[in-house]
Formats: structure tokens, sequence, C-alpha cells
């Protein structure tokens, strides 16, 4: 029975997991087409530029979409 309870205990563990990685969120830039978007990792290459103020990083996805109707960068195309 004990078996049986760890057993799901780890399963319930390894599932949510991937849910908690993703609580960071970015307002970046495409370099070539000026397009601004959000995505869920900094970026590392340099075909893309954060351009939200500071840098700052989103808990919500929702939150980085509303504070990039507000990046000059992303309004002025």
């Amino acid at each position: 029975m004990k078996l049986r309870v760890a057993t799901a205990a780890l399963m319930l563990a390894a599932l949510s997991l991937p849910a908690f990685a993703a609580d960071e969120f970015y307002v970046v830039q495409d370099v070539k087409t000026k397009k601004c978007t959000v995505v869920d990792k900094k970026p590392t290459d340099t075909s893309m530029t954060v351009v939200s103020p500071s840098g700052t990083i989103y808990k919500s996805r929702t939150e980085a979409e509303s504070s990039m109707k507000t990046v000059k960068v992303c309004t002025s195309n």
C-alpha cells in the first residue's frame, strides 16, 4: 500500500513540474520584422531582443501581453 501511495505521489509531482516551469515571460522584438511578441524563455540569440522596460520579467502571459501594449517600440509600428 505504501508503495502505491509513493508511486502515485511521484507521478503527480512529475506531471505538475512542467506547469510550474514556465513562470517567466518576456516582451521581445524581432530584429528584422520589428514585431513584438511574448515568449516564455529569455532569447539567447541575436534575432530577438528584450524590449520590456528595464528587462522586466513577467509572471504571467496576460501580464506580459498587457505590458506589451505600453512598450513604445511595440506600439509605434
